[in-house]
């Protein structure tokens, strides 16, 4: 298979690695040259054979994306095909895909989860769109997924992939806040001698197990007790659309809410849960951590 790759960053850079490991042609293109296969996005849909041409979008979510895949419809045709692999917001994707099927051009969402581990691991997708897109691009689909399940063709609707990627999102926001409490009473209950040791055996057997208490231990045991990181936790949106989303249809979603308050604290109290939450979100997907500021400077 032959496709097109749009955004070389940490997930697309990994995701055009892992497809090409499995044999398929993958052309990149990125605004960083030093990542880029070709120039332009002229060249990548010139790059790819005669339809379906498939390109796959990995951009950051909003303008970045929708302007993306605006310039994707005057360079493709009838029967190619994008995907966006993006963190998108489900509604976009109606829109998207009524745009597109003007020109007779598909359209699949997919949620992508795995981090910057996916290259190893493989990642878990979520994909919305019609049977016959989501068969255009199942080669790329099969060759990205771990070896034992990892994905589902959500629904046909569009939107249904970002949908699903959305609600684990914002499980991810309440499992990660529960490991953050705890780990902060043990810390402050001045009883337990090996805190980090503790979250350790609770690795094995036990019901609370997973690959987020695998990082937080991770994270502890570069850093015992989190001191070089700030107690401040950003969100990326999900968790706000998971919320609101639940507001909409009435759905009662205490614990995913309270998670997302949590992390509006952060914004005003140094709060020691919050750095758990950001030693884990680094850990999976290598994004920024806020440090105490040095002494006489500023806050990192």
């Amino acid at each position: 298979m032959h496709l097109g790759l749009v955004g070389l960053g940490k997930m697309g850079g990994n995701m055009r690695t892992r497809m090409r490991d499995a044999g398929l042609t993958v052309v990149g293109f990125d605004h960083n040259r030093d990542l880029a296969d070709v120039g332009s996005l002229s060249e990548l849909v010139d790059a790819l054979p005669e339809s379906p041409r498939v390109v796959w979008v990995m951009v950051p979510a909003g303008d970045a994306t929708r302007s993306t895949i605006r310039e994707l419809a005057e360079l493709l045709g009838d029967g190619d095909l994008v995907v966006d692999g993006g963190n998108s917001k489900w509604t976009d994707d109606a829109l998207n895909a009524e745009m597109l099927a003007e020109r007779g051009i598909g359209f699949v969402d997919c949620g992508v989860s795995g981090g910057v581990w996916g290259l190893k691991n493989g990642y878990a997708l979520m994909v919305g769109g019609s049977t016959d897109d989501v068969a255009k691009v199942q080669p790329a689909l099969d060759a990205l997924r771990p070896e034992d399940g990892g994905f589902v063709h959500a629904g046909t609707k569009p939107g249904a992939g970002h949908f699903a990627k959305m609600v684990h999102n914002g499980i991810e926001y309440a499992v990660m806040q529960a490991y953050a409490e705890g780990w902060e009473l043990l810390e402050a209950a001045d009883l337990v001698d090996d805190v980090p040791a503790v979250f350790d055996s609770w690795r094995t057997g036990t019901v609370i197990r997973s690959w987020l208490l695998d990082l937080l231990v991770a994270a502890l045991d570069d850093d015992p007790h989190l001191s070089e990181l700030r107690g401040y936790a950003d969100d990326s949106g999900e968790g706000r659309w998971t919320v609101q989303a639940a507001i909409d249809h009435a759905v009662p979603m205490n614990v995913i809410a309270a998670s997302l308050f949590a992390r509006f604290t952060s914004r005003q109290d140094d709060s020691p849960a919050m750095k758990a939450i950001a030693a884990m979100r680094n850990q999976f997907g290598g994004h920024a951590v806020h440090t105490p500021p040095p002494p006489g400077g500023d806050a990192d």
